[in-house]
């Protein structure tokens, strides 16, 4: 069998006397789009604070591409090929559209080259800010490169993060709630975007979005009150009871396949 790209098995943790995540097991493989769902409160956050290094789980592995991740610090994910984005922008307002998204490359110029303009920094910075551009362009919004991030519409700011997150060209692209706050058109080009990134790396969605993720991911894991309830293709999700009994309270078969959101 292929080594997969994410392999979390048997995640627990906890705050204080709160257990955030239960035992928790996962599989992402190569050129997978796996989402994660659950109500409020799931633990869907907590499990990618604890990939990316930002939270310490009291037991369970998790490894990347065969190795293992736990210990590896957050600063070091763009070295080893993860790229997370998170819940809120986190865009520099001083800065250029440009010079947010050059800020996510995964090698840059050293600081005393830079600080001496040496011909080799001066390269580098070339080399980043034509990458930069490249991955404007594969994402629609080049012409706003000179643009503030607070001069543009929400949906854009949204585009620049994952631009900033591509610029580390990651096998494991993280996404934690891509579509909040999107119109339909614009998750519409969300899923076509995601679509597009599968093939060249694996992507994990975690959104409160049910029918984008049900129309994007080949797999789906989804998490209540910090346990894996159901785990499958869309369609073993959208029939499953528990699922309907986290979201709704109660036993509801669902019309058209759809959970809602």
């Amino acid at each position: 069998m292929e080594q997969p790209t994410l392999d979390v098995a048997n995640l627990t943790v906890r705050f204080g006397g709160v257990l955030a995540l239960d035992h928790v097991s996962l599989r992402v493989d190569a050129n997978e789009i796996h989402g994660i769902i659950g109500p409020n409160g799931a633990g869907k956050t907590t499990l990618f604070n604890a990939v990316c290094g930002f939270v310490r789980p009291q037991t369970g592995t998790i490894r990347y591409r065969g190795e293992p991740l736990l210990g590896t610090a957050p600063h070091q994910l763009a070295k080893v090929g993860i790229a997370r984005t998170l819940q809120g922008l986190g865009l520099w307002p001083g800065l250029t559209v440009l010079e947010n998204v050059m800020a996510g490359a995964r090698l840059r110029p050293h600081f005393v080259a830079s600080l001496l303009a040496m011909p080799r920094a001066d390269r580098q910075e070339r080399q980043v800010r034509d990458q930069a551009v490249q991955v404007l362009d594969e994402l629609g919004i080049a012409s706003v490169a000179d643009t503030r991030p607070a001069a543009l519409p929400y949906g854009v700011q949204k585009r620049v993060i994952i631009a900033r997150a591509l610029m580390a060209a990651p096998e494991l692209l993280l996404l934690d709630e891509p579509a909040s706050g999107l119109s339909v058109g614009e998750i519409e080009r969300l899923a076509e975007l995601v679509g597009r990134l599968r093939r060249r790396m694996s992507v994990v969605v975690v959104e409160h979005h049910v029918d984008l993720v049900m129309a994007i991911s080949q797999r789906i894991t989804v998490l209540n009150f910090g346990q894996v309830i159901a785990s499958g293709t869309p369609d073993d999700i959208k029939g499953n009871r528990a699922v309907s009994l986290a979201y709704l309270g109660e036993d509801v078969k669902t019309a058209e396949g759809g959970l809602g959101a």
